[in-house]
């Protein structure tokens, strides 16, 4: 997996920082660390597992440590933290900025900035925003919307329908996050997040057609920037020799990312509206999700207790 990264300025422009000091422009100062540390450990002189790819928070209790040592021992522990080279320290709160700090930032060229933030709510907020940014990613082939809340990936092959269903779709209420190329992030462990390349954000390809602006045509609240995948459809030719599923009960997954995410594969022929098919998938989902499963409720009623016995 490729290593990705964010430059500085980007970082900056979220969070709102005040640059105090930068050894050169931050545009070209990277990122690639998606975890944000508290160096309280090793001002004290414990310098065991500090990685110094993390951006490091000085809070309220980190400079009223500083504040409690004589100028001589501020400036030994300063020095120990800025000559580990972090990637960028952030004082918060806007407390003060020791002149050690500035002094040993610009021999070693760390990056310091300034926020107004309380410490607890940067932190927070910074790991959501690197989370997505540094995420491990892949682009699929395919088509995303969301449906009543619900992220759906479409995938299959190439003239199947994914655009013209998205369209039924958009007019339909529901909303574009990506067309043609989807980029995928694994932004946790439980979580993977679509959206669209910026330079092709908005757009569809109708075939006869042809490109379209979906904001344009169908307004502002037709396309959504990100959404969660909740649910894989996989559309494909209807197979006369395929058994496709009737009940549901099957729990199909497909790995994305090392994510097991749902799946269903759903057949296309003349005559089926796939956009309406598509909005029962979607709420039938969310009701997997909230415990209720129409199809084992039906195998209850019959008194059968399995797929095989229906």
């Amino acid at each position: 997996m490729p290593q990705f990264s964010v430059p500085l300025s980007k970082v900056i422009e979220k969070m709102k920082l005040e640059v105090v000091y930068a050894p050169r422009d931050v545009k070209d100062i990277p990122i690639i660390s998606a975890e944000v540390n508290r160096p309280g450990l090793l001002l004290t002189g414990y310098d065991e597992y500090f990685d110094p790819r993390r951006i490091q928070i000085l809070g309220m209790a980190e400079v009223g440590y500083l504040q409690t040592l004589s100028e001589n021992e501020r400036r030994s522990h300063v020095h120990t933290l800025l000559a580990a080279h972090p990637s960028a320290i952030i004082v918060t709160r806007n407390l003060e900025i020791f002149p050690e700090i500035i002094e040993f930032a610009t021999k070693y060229e760390v990056p310091i900035l300034h926020s107004s933030e309380s410490t607890s709510s940067m932190m927070s907020t910074l790991i959501s925003h690197l989370s997505v940014d540094l995420a491990p990613r892949i682009t699929r082939h395919g088509v995303m919307v969301e449906v009543y809340g619900e992220g759906i990936l479409i995938l299959g092959e190439s003239g199947v329908g994914k655009s013209e269903t998205a369209v039924e779709l958009v007019k339909r209420g529901h909303r574009l996050i990506a067309d043609d190329a989807v980029e995928l992030r694994r932004v946790s462990d439980r979580t993977i997040l679509g959206t669209s390349p910026e330079n092709i954000r908005h757009f569809i390809e109708l075939r006869g057609v042809g490109i379209i602006n979906v904001a344009r045509v169908f307004g502002s609240g037709a396309v959504k920037l990100s959404e969660k995948v909740d649910l894989v459809v996989e559309l494909e030719p209807w197979d006369k020799t395929k058994n496709y599923s009737r009940t549901g009960l099957e729990a199909n997954t497909i790995d994305i990312l090392g994510i097991a995410l749902p799946c269903t594969v759903i057949p296309v022929m003349p005559g089926r509206n796939l956009a309406v098919v598509l909005e029962a998938a979607s709420i039938n989902n969310r009701q997997k999700k909230m415990g209720y499963n129409a199809a084992k409720e039906l195998l209850a009623n019959l008194g059968l207790q399995d797929d095989e016995e229906a």
